[in-house]
C-alpha cells in the first residue's frame, strides 16, 4: 500500500513543481501574510492572555500554511486531476479510493508540515518564541490541522466545476478561518460568547492547540474540547468525502 501511495505522491509532487501559481501560493503566502497582521496585533493586549507577538505570529503563519499550502492547493489539485480524467484512470488500477486521495494529498501535507517546522525554528531565532512549553499539545494540533485541511479540500473539490473556479470555492473557508479560527486574531482576546462559537469552526481546535503548545496555557477541559471538536470535524469531513466526492468530470 505505502509503495503505491508513495509512487502517486511522487508524481503529484512533480506536477506541483510545474505549476508556478500553486507553488507560489503554497510556499510564499504562509510566510508573507503574517507580517500583514503585525500592526493589528500591536493594538491588542496579548500579555493579558499570556500571549506574545512572536507566538501569535508563529501560530498565524502555521494557520496560513494549513489554508494555502494544504487546503487551497489541494482543492485545485483534486479538481485538475478529476477534469483531466486522471482520477478515473487511477481507479481502474490497483489503487483504492483512499490511496488515491491520500497519494494526491501527500505532497501538500508534507509541504505544510515542513513549513511548520521551518517556521518554528525561524520564529524561535528571530522572534524569540523559545521552545514550546507543551509539545504534547503542539503535535496533535499540527496533525489535526493538516488532516482536516486535506479532508475539507477533497470535499470542496466535490462541488467545484473547474480549476479556475477552485480559487473561488475555496475562499469561504479561507475567509471564515482567517477571521474566526484564531489565525489573525487569537480567540483568547475575543468576547467569551463570540469565542465559544468561533472555536467550533473546522480549524479552530488545531490553531488553539498549536498556540497552547507554546504558551502551555490550556486547561484539561479546554484541551479535551479542542481534541473532540477536531475529531468530530475529521469524521464529518471524511464521511462527506466518501459520500459526495466526484471521480469523473462535472459536465
Amino acid at each position: 500500500m505505502w509503495r503505491r501511495v508513495r509512487g502517486l505522491a511522487r508524481a503529484e509532487l512533480t506536477l506541483l513543481g510545474r505549476n508556478r501559481g500553486a507553488l507560489f501560493t503554497a510556499l510564499v503566502m504562509p510566510l508573507a501574510l503574517p507580517f500583514s497582521i503585525r500592526p493589528a496585533l500591536d493594538r491588542l493586549d496579548l500579555a493579558k492572555e499570556g500571549l506574545s507577538v512572536g507566538t501569535t505570529l508563529l501560530t498565524a503563519a502555521i494557520g496560513f500554511s494549513f489554508l494555502f499550502a494544504v487546503y487551497t492547493s489541494l482543492v485545485g489539485a483534486y479538481v485538475a486531476r478529476r477534469e483531466e480524467l486522471v482520477l478515473k484512470r487511477l481507479r481502474t488500477g490497483e489503487l483504492s479510493d483512499p490511496e488515491i486521495l491520500a497519494g494526491t494529498a501527500l505532497p501538500a501535507v508534507v509541504t505544510g508540515l515542513a513549513q511548520a517546522v521551518v517556521l518554528c525554528a525561524g520564529c524561535a531565532a528571530l522572534l524569540h518564541t523559545g521552545a514550546p512549553r507543551a509539545p504534547y499539545l503542539l503535535v496533535p494540533g499540527l496533525l489535526a490541522g493538516l488532516v482536516i485541511s486535506a479532508a475539507l479540500a477533497a470535499l470542496t473539490a466535490s462541488f467545484t466545476r473547474t480549476v479556475e473556479s477552485a480559487q473561488v470555492t475555496a475562499l469561504p473557508l479561507v475567509f471564515v478561518s482567517m477571521a474566526g479560527s484564531g489565525i489573525t486574531v487569537p480567540t483568547e482576546v475575543m468576547g467569551d460568547r463570540f469565542a465559544s462559537v468561533c472555536r467550533l469552526l473546522p480549524l479552530s481546535p488545531a490553531i488553539l492547540l498549536v498556540r497552547a503548545g507554546w504558551t502551555g496555557r490550556l486547561s484539561a477541559f479546554e484541551t479535551l474540547g479542542a481534541l473532540v471538536t477536531a475529531l468530530v470535524w475529521t469524521i464529518v469531513a471524511v464521511f462527506a468525502v466518501r459520500r459526495w466526492f466526484r471521480w469523473e468530470p462535472r459536465r
